[in-house]
């Protein structure tokens, strides 16, 4: 039996401006962050560890939503930049503990201005970026549900 061909236009799926948006946020907040030498991966990571002060890699992993494969390169390199510490675990050595650096801390006074940056960009009133954060949120967490169906 055929189905029956429909077509969506770009325009009317969700899934397309949260992809433009992405990209375009992305790219903005790679060009502020240029004098930092941080790529907004790297950058959220930092965010992280500003909030948490040491991790793990698993922590860090499931948080950012980004497999070892992935996260491993990105934390080298920023050890590499003398903003963390990778060391084994003492409870497993299979596992990295993360930890900031002296410079990795005195990175998130001077990063701070960013954020403030990308809001200015956004020209988004208070209320609709909580509202568009709870809505994302929302759909990460059905999509997160529908996974595990």
């Amino acid at each position: 039996m055929k189905k029956d061909f429909v077509y969506m236009p770009l325009d009317k799926q969700l899934v397309f401006p949260l992809y433009l948006c992405t990209k375009e946020v992305i790219r903005r907040y790679n060009a502020v962050l240029e004098e930092f030498d941080l790529t907004y991966t790297q950058f959220v990571i930092m965010m992280y560890l500003w909030e948490k002060r040491t991790s793990n890699v698993k922590k860090i992993s499931e948080t950012m939503l980004l497999d070892s494969s992935t996260l491993t390169p990105l934390l080298k390199k920023l050890e590499k930049k003398g903003l963390i510490k990778r060391n084994k675990s003492l409870m497993d050595e299979r596992n990295l503990s993360i930890e900031l650096t002296k410079e990795g801390l005195d990175l998130q006074q001077k990063a701070s201005v960013a954020p403030m940056k990308m809001e200015k960009f956004c020209k988004l009133t208070k209320k609709d970026e909580e509202d568009f954060r709870k809505l994302a949120y929302k759909l990460l967490i059905n999509m997160k549900e529908d996974n595990k169906q």
